[in-house]
Order: C-alpha cells, then sequence, then structure tokens
C-alpha cells in the first residue's frame, strides 16, 4: 500500500524501554502518572471556573494551562497503554499523522502560554493598580485564542513537512510517540528541509520565548526589590515560584530534545521528551495546589459546598 509515496501503511513504536521485562512496570508508572495528571488538572480547570475566588486572569491562565496538560497527556499516554494491553505496538499511518498533530499543537500553545502568564505576573507586581484593566477578560480570550491558532499552525506546518515525505522500509519508531525527529531518522528522503522547519520553530517557540520570559522576570526582580517590606517581597516572589519551576522543566525539557545532534542516542531523546509530555503535564497542578493558599482554599470551599449539598440536596 502506498500513501503519499510512503510504501509503509503503519508504524511500529518501540515504547519508553524495549527491554521486555520492563514492560509492567512501565505500564504501571505511566498508568499512575496518566492518573495523577488527569485528576489534578481537571480539578485546577474546574476550580478556576466555578469558584469566583479565582476569577482573575492568573487563575484564568492556570486553568487553560491544565487545559493543554490534559490534552497533552491524552495524545501519548491512552495509546501507549493500550499498546502493553494488547501487545500491538503498531499504529496506523493516518493515527501517527494525527497523533503529532495532536501532539505538537498543545506543545507549542503551551509554550506560549508560559510567556503569557510570565508577562501577567510582571504587570500584576510592577502595575498592581491598573492589571484589571490591561489583562481583563477579553484579552484574555483573545490572547487564548491567538496561542491556540498559532499552536495550530506551528503543528499543521510540523505534520505536513514530515509526511509529505516517503518512508520505505523501516517502519519502527524508536520512541512512545509519533515524535518528529525519529519518525525523519526514517525517511528515504533528504531531510534538509525538515530540520530547517524544526529549527526555526525551535528557535521562535523554545529560545525567543524563553528570553521573553526571562526578560519578564528581570523586570519582575527589580520591581520586587524596589519593595520595602519583607512581607510584601515574600508574597511577590510567592507568586511567581511555582511558574519558574514549571518554566525550567518544560523549557528545559523541549529545548535538550530538540537542539541534541542528529547522531545523539535516541534513548536519551525519549527520557528527555518523557519529562515535557508525560511527567511535567502531572506536576503542574501539585506544584501549583501545593505552594499555593488560594487554590487550596478554592477546593476546600467546593468540597465543602459538595458535601453540604449531598446531605442536605
Amino acid at each position: 500500500m502506498t500513501i503519499n509515496g510512503s510504501l509503509v501503511s503503519e508504524f511500529i513504536i518501540l515504547g519508553l524501554s524495549t527491554r521486555p521485562e520492563l514492560e509492567t512496570l512501565t505500564f504501571i508508572l505511566c498508568l499512575i502518572t496518566y492518573i495523577v495528571a488527569l485528576a489534578g488538572n481537571v480539578i485546577i480547570l474546574l476550580l478556576s471556573i466555578i469558584d469566583s475566588g479565582l476569577n482573575t486572569p492568573m487563575y484564568f491562565f492556570l486553568g487553560l494551562l491544565s487545559f493543554l496538560d490534559i490534552w497533552c497527556t491524552s495524545a501519548t499516554i491512552p495509546k501507549m497503554l493500550s499498546s502493553y494491553i494488547t501487545q500491538s505496538k503498531a499504529i496506523s499511518y493516518y493515527g501517527c499523522v494525527f497523533q503529532m498533530l495532536f501532539l505538537t499543537w498543545p506543545l507549542g500553545a503551551e509554550l506560549l502560554l508560559l510567556t503569557i502568564m510570565a508577562y501577567d505576573r510582571y504587570i500584576a507586581i510592577g502595575n498592581p493598580l491598573r492589571y484589571a484593566s490591561i489583562i481583563n477578560r477579553r484579552v484574555c480570550i483573545r490572547i487564548t485564542i491567538t496561542i491556540l491558532v498559532t499552536g495550530l499552525i506551528n503543528s499543521l506546518i510540523h505534520t505536513y513537512c514530515t509526511f509529505r515525505l516517503p518512508y520505505c522500509d523501516d517502519n519502527r519508531i524508536n520512541h512512545f510517540f509519533c515524535e518528529i525527529m525519529p519518525l525523519l531518522k526514517l525517511a528515504c528522503a533528504d531531510i534538509y528541509i525538515n530540520e530547517i522547519v524544526v529549527y526555526a520553530s525551535d528557535f521562535m517557540f523554545g529560545i525567543c520565548c524563553f528570553l521573553l520570559i526571562c526578560v519578564s522576570y528581570v523586570f519582575i526582580l527589580k520591581t520586587i526589590l524596589k519593595i520595602r517590606s519583607a512581607k510584601g517581597k515574600r508574597k511577590a516572589f510567592s507568586t511567581c515560584v511555582s511558574h519558574v519551576v514549571i518554566v525550567s522543566m518544560f523549557y528545559g525539557a523541549v529545548i535538550l530534545t530538540y537542539s541534541q545532534p542528529k547522531n545523539s542516542p535516541l534513548e536519551r531523546s525519549k527520557t528527555i521528551s518523557a519529562i515535557y509530555a508525560i511527567i511535567t503535564p502531572s506536576l503542574n497542578p501539585i506544584i501549583y495546589s501545593l505552594r499555593n493558599k488560594e487554590v487550596k482554599e478554592a477546593l476546600r470551599r467546593n468540597v465543602k459546598r459538595l458535601i453540604h449539598y449531598k446531605i442536605h440536596p
């Protein structure tokens, strides 16, 4: 069967580990991670929607981050778990196309969102009196549409460029999802244009956004140092710590993934990819909720409200 010049109609995803004795352990760890990621992010997303105490741009963006994390993990982990259950690691050609499309879309959007969240913290700390007028609900919605559309365009470009290439003999993807670079290594055609596209996207979404975040935090730090009270400084710092941790993990993993030499071991690439595609989305709600009193208070309020409703419907 030939698809777009390719002789393969399906791909074999080798998974996180190629050692059969580790499959059960890998399945259990991935299942636990997915449940944690799904439960934590759904809770954060629901709280940001239903709780009036979290009706601010900061929690609007936090809810959007949770939505993207649910999307990101759901694009990879369920397929990986099913392969362990069915003992089939095959994915159809078009299944691979859609997996790449629906994974790179939220990943690109999340890189942009983390940049916006840094700017949001700068406005909140540097211009607290004008914060509500600068970052209002209408602006939040426009920002959301912009990052989702930009993420989609980026994803469509990557997916088109990857699957315009012919794939001839080897259909084994040495990864745990349809990742760009492992797929390009299987192509039986020149991938020079694809490499340019990957590095250009990495520069725009990775390096440029990361530099913008750094600029925001330089201004945030300068503003915090001008605050006279120690309590005020601690409060300002506390609103940024969770974001800094997530940015460090997410951007670090993404940049390391796409800046590796072509001849670097794929096992290392899989480990790094697991950080931004699996581990970071599951840690986001934990990091934000454990360090955020408002989130914990909102969760407590709504749990009490739910219990009261169950007792006195």
